[in-house]
């Protein structure tokens, strides 16, 4: 068996499909994860009906993200470590009916304080669903079969989130902010029966467990700690930072320095421990820490251009969050057609190369969202999320595929662990750089544009002109005509600083991904030929 051979160390011992059809285990564990991932962005467009519904500021509603993120954050490094110390399959539905029973909370919310203790529960019991799914994938099928499984496992984590602002669009506009909670109960309920009923705990991974529990459960309580103050306290600068002003707020320096400290104590912590919480050694693996640093990258790259979209159609082209979510949708559909493609052509195409090409395209795309104009329709920015969302799923798969590629078979749960603690945080990171980079160029382009509106121009005095002359035509006064051309002005230099920097935006995101290009030739190259044609 050569060097490269991707099924070096796979044994099917550790599947989780037993004597049954590995697709249909497959199938079953997407449910749940699919249900997790949607949950991450059906609740942002609901924020202001639920803080109105509970009596609470906007700013306060969005402690119900917060908290998600947070919880979730904490969970996922240490998922890993829990798998293995209470159960796979028992992790995974443990997991499921902690998620579940939060949302039958969340819907029941008859206050704020409510709903963010349940948010908490619920972000603990997601944070364990994509890891184990993932781990049971890479355990269920050889590496020379798991791109197309992975695939699957794709479509969860890439439609759901632009699923989630349609569907939750549509609840909210349509039924009541309730049931975007609500919708996952029925579904964590079949989950847990499926899984229950079909997927297996294979002997190998009990006899693991008894032995570990035998010679003395080993707790890294000290590295569990750390890791919850460094992503906690780190998911609450990001997603709280912009709107504190940053470090001119006290409450965020002091939460930045708390998550700065307890990661430069955490790392060498976990380095010199015999059994870690979490194996960041992992990371040293060429073949998994280049796809964990592509990762977090693609991260920042799909939850701030999934985020922007929405926010940019609503704020500034008058969209309902319905209409503005239908307009992610076909992207959506695209990530669906190109996964398939992409999970066959895997078994012939160099994996370094499915990276390179998908980031090139990822590169044009946000260059192409440069071209905004107020004048942009439906159709455009269907077209260019498609456009983007064609590459998102090579990317995906070539990292979750291959990852695990050279990895001891038995480390595959700290290694799904960690790479979903790259999306997330990516997405995190992302989704907040984005927002200040936004803001900072927005006050750019205003004052820059404000330089033009004076007495002293020119084309200024002729804009107020023709805008007091339309509205005298429709009836406004001289005065009032006057006035309300002056607030017209205004109002599009407004507009015109928003779009340009909604650009500036973009073109950020098509240089990250364009720097990405390089780093995808630090992948090893696989051996193709011990790999079968996909069925």
């Amino acid at each position: 068996m050569s060097a490269n051979d991707p099924d070096a160390g796979w044994t099917k011992g550790r599947s989780a499909a037993g004597s049954r059809n590995p697709w249909l285990i497959a199938a079953i564990l997407s449910i749940a994860t699919f249900m997790e991932v949607l949950d991450t962005s059906i609740a942002n467009v609901a924020l202001r009906h639920i803080a109105g519904a509970l009596s609470a500021s906007l700013d306060e509603s969005t402690w119900i993200i917060t908290s998600y993120l947070v919880s979730n954050a904490i969970i996922l490094p240490v998922s890993g470590w829990l798998s293995g110390v209470i159960g796979r399959k028992r992790f995974y539905m443990l997991s499921v009916a902690l998620f579940s029973a939060s949302s039958l909370a969340c819907g029941l919310s008859p206050n704020l304080a409510w709903l963010i203790t349940a948010r908490v529960f619920q972000g603990i019991g997601g944070g364990g669903l994509a890891p184990s799914e993932q781990s049971m994938l890479a355990d269920t099928f050889p590496p020379s079969k798991r791109a197309q499984a992975f695939a699957l496992y794709g479509v969860t984590v890439i439609v759901a989130p632009a699923l989630g602002p349609t569907i939750g669009g549509a609840i909210t506009d349509n039924i009541s902010w309730h049931w975007i909670f609500f919708i996952n109960v029925p579904m964590g309920l079949l989950s847990l029966i499926l899984v229950s009923l079909f997927v297996d705990e294979p002997a190998i991974l009990r006899r693991e467990r008894e032995e570990e529990l035998r010679n003395g459960l080993k707790v890294d309580w000290i590295g569990f700690l750390l890791v919850a103050l460094w992503l906690g306290c780190l998911e609450i600068v990001l997603d709280k930072g912009q709107e504190d002003d940053w470090f001119n707020s006290r409450f965020i320096t002091s939460t930045a320095a708390v998550s700065g400290v307890a990661f430069l104590l955490f790392v060498p912590w976990e380095l010199t421990r015999e059994e870690p919480i979490v194996d960041i050694r992992l990371v040293a693996h060429r073949q998994f820490g280049t796809s964990w640093f592509v990762m977090l990258s693609v991260g920042v790259i799909l939850f701030s251009s999934t985020q922007f979209m929405p926010q940019l159609l609503q704020e500034n082209f008058g969209y309902t969050a319905t209409l503005a979510g239908l307009a992610l949708m076909p992207g959506g559909f695209a990530a669906l057609v190109t996964m398939v493609i992409a999970g066959r052509i895997s078994g012939f195409v160099q994996p370094r190369y499915l990276m390179a090409g998908a980031m090139i395209t990822i590169a044009v795309a946000m260059y192409h969202f440069t071209s905004l104009t107020p004048g942009a329709n439906f159709g455009w920015f269907a077209l260019a999320r498609v456009f983007q969302m064609i590459a998102i799923p090579v990317l995906f798969l070539t990292i979750t595929s291959y990852s695990y590629v050279g990895l001891p078979a038995e480390k595959s749960s700290q290694a799904s662990a960690l790479i979903n603690v790259a999306r997330n945080l990516g997405g995190s990171i992302g989704v907040s750089m984005a927002q200040t980079l936004l803001a900072r160029r927005e006050q750019f382009h205003q004052a820059r544009l404000s330089e033009h509106v004076s007495a002293s121009s020119v084309a200024y005095r002729e804009t107020l002109r023709e805008a007091g002359n339309y509205f005298a035509a429709h009836g406004a006064t001289g005065p009032d005509a006057q006035s309300r051309a002056v607030a017209w002005v205004g109002e599009t230099l407004m507009n015109q600083a928003a779009y340009l920097s909604y650009i500036d935006v973009f073109a950020a995101l098509a240089a990250l991904a364009a720097l990405l290009v390089p780093v995808a030739f630090l992948l090893r190259r696989v051996d193709l030929a011990k790999r079968p044609a996909p069925a």
